[in-house]
């Protein structure tokens, strides 16, 4: 698709919104902006969106909750913006779902790098299934549709993930019973470096393990390694 990125601003401080706006059309996205959460749900309804930018504090619905309940459908990916040296909120929202997360203040040029890379992952051209791309595999008693980004159990119920969740799982199909550290973890689905005590991809794989492990609190399926990461420690085999 040639036309250019549509992103939405969703932040109660009409300064970021308008300041976000400029500086987003400045460098060739569309931009358009909401208040709260309401007029969020509006926009929603009646245009098309490639990447959210949401604010956790908001009056009404928060940023968190608001995070919840799109991420549940999988359709959008989200840049929350936290207040600065508030972990619990980058934590939540990427226990949520969130694709990223970016404290306030923050530097216009690092959103818009930051905007750009989940665009690029999530674009057409450069698929987020990588190497699995098109395919349907197995393992556990899991099958992964890629091109639907569905998992489909032994009884047929499908669950569906959130584009941080299908990325980090493809990531791991790709290296079945390769210890992963977070540092390479990160870097594979994120494209960026672990900062201190970055606990980004800890909460993604204790997300993705409550949607396909048989007991969360004893895994099997993606164990973790002492001093080393993580592993899938199941095989993977391509279905027909």
């Amino acid at each position: 698709m040639n036309e250019a990125p549509h992103i939405l601003i969703v932040d109660d401080h009409r300064e970021i919104r308008d300041a976000v706006s400029r500086y987003l059309e400045r460098n060739g996205m569309r931009a358009s902006a909401a208040r709260d959460a309401v007029e969020m749900d509006a926009r929603l309804a009646t245009g098309q969106y490639d990447l959210i930018v949401l604010d956790v504090m908001m009056p009404g619905e928060d940023g968190l909750s608001v995070c919840r309940r799109l991420s549940a459908e999988g359709k959008v990916p989200i840049l929350m913006l936290t207040a600065l040296g508030e972990d619990t909120d980058r934590i939540v929202g990427l226990e949520l779902g969130a694709d990223d997360y970016l404290p306030k203040p923050f530097n216009p040029r690092e959103l818009l790098a930051r905007i750009k890379a989940i665009l690029r992952r999530a674009s057409p051209e450069e698929p987020i299934a990588g190497a699995l791309s098109g395919r349907r595999v197995t393992f556990a008693d899991w099958e992964l549709d890629t091109d639907r980004r569905v998992l489909v159990g032994k009884d047929g119920a499908e669950t569906a993930l959130t584009t941080a969740e299908f990325r980090l799982l493809t990531v791991l199909l790709e290296r079945p019973r390769l210890v992963l550290s977070r540092e390479q973890l990160l870097d594979l689905t994120s494209g960026r470096a672990a900062q201190a005590f970055d606990r980004a991809i800890d909460n993604q794989i204790s997300r993705l393990r409550r949607k396909i492990e048989p007991d969360p609190g004893r895994p099997i399926i993606i164990t973790t390694v002492r001093s080393g990461g993580y592993c899938l420690a199941t095989d993977v085999r391509d279905l027909p």
